[in-house]
């Protein structure tokens, strides 16, 4: 095995469903598929790391919820669903966030509403 490749022998499939568990159901089911779905368990190592690191971006119930979907579509491929906002849109906006209001931006590229009508 290439050095490169030595650092995943500490992994272990049981270990990769684990972590994913703590995460949600759907996770967890996300990762066994993909560790069912390669000819050997160790192919889909990167993509259940890949999945589970985005945990640490994406709050559990958006990263739940893009597991689910990808469940749906049979999606076992980490570029399928490496970006949650594509599956589940925009993060959703606090209170205090959503009350405050930017001023719209002037600039003589800016077309505008009327340009389109």
């Amino acid at each position: 095995m290439p050095k490169s490749h030595q650092k995943y022998l500490e992994w272990t499939p049981s270990r990769l469903i684990g972590w994913a568990a703590k995460i949600g159901p759907s996770t967890q089911k996300l990762v066994t598929s993909i560790l069912e779905n390669r000819p050997h368990p160790e192919q889909g190592y990167r993509s259940c790391l890949g999945l589970l690191r985005l945990g640490k971006r994406y709050t559990p119930e958006r990263l739940e919820s893009a597991c689910a979907k990808a469940l749906t579509m049979k999606a076992y491929s980490y570029k399928t669903w490496s970006h949650p906002q594509k599956w589940i849109g925009p993060a959703t906006l606090t209170v205090a966030s959503s009350q405050t209001s930017l001023p719209l931006l002037e600039h003589s590229n800016l077309r505008g509403r009327q340009y389109y009508q």
